[in-house]
């Protein structure tokens, strides 16, 4: 009975506690950001210089948890998700570009309130130069835990 009990106990652990989280946005955030002219425009901007522990997950499926900012477009079919509250994002308060995600659903979610926790997963696309876009987008992305 012993040793049902201890194996019981191993399979759980073994499913529950060894399990690693990955914290995305950390992974994000080791990315820079390097000035470079832009002739359009006629000014410099900061783009990104993705590393290569985001790079390997450039197409992969990932999850994000964050907070819904309304900042995208009316109209688009795309919403953003923030590290932080609103008042603490990059738009509109300390974060960096890092700390945003522009997520691209699969199938329309409905709709959200400001600072709305919510958890999405969808394939990683990286943007180092499409100034109409923020630099990781989640493409057909879902809800999760909805």
């Amino acid at each position: 009975m012993k040793k049902v009990l201890f194996l019981a106990f191993f399979i759980c652990l073994s499913c529950c506690g060894f399990s690693q989280v990955v914290d995305t946005w950390n992974i994000f955030a080791k990315t820079k950001f390097e000035p470079k002219f832009d002739e359009k425009l006629g000014e410099y901007l900061f783009y990104p210089k993705f590393p290569d522990d985001v790079k390997k997950l450039e197409g992969r499926q990932i999850t994000l948890e964050g907070f819904y900012v309304p900042f995208a477009p009316e109209g688009d079919d795309y919403i953003i998700i923030s590290k932080y509250p609103m008042s603490q994002c990059f738009f509109c308060g300390g974060g960096g570009p890092e700390s945003v995600a522009e997520v691209n659903f699969a199938t329309d979610p409905g709709s959200f309130k400001v600072d709305d926790l919510i958890t999405v997963r969808g394939k990683l696309k990286l943007n180092s130069d499409d100034l109409d876009h923020i630099n990781f987008i989640l493409t057909e992305a879902v809800l999760v835990g909805e």
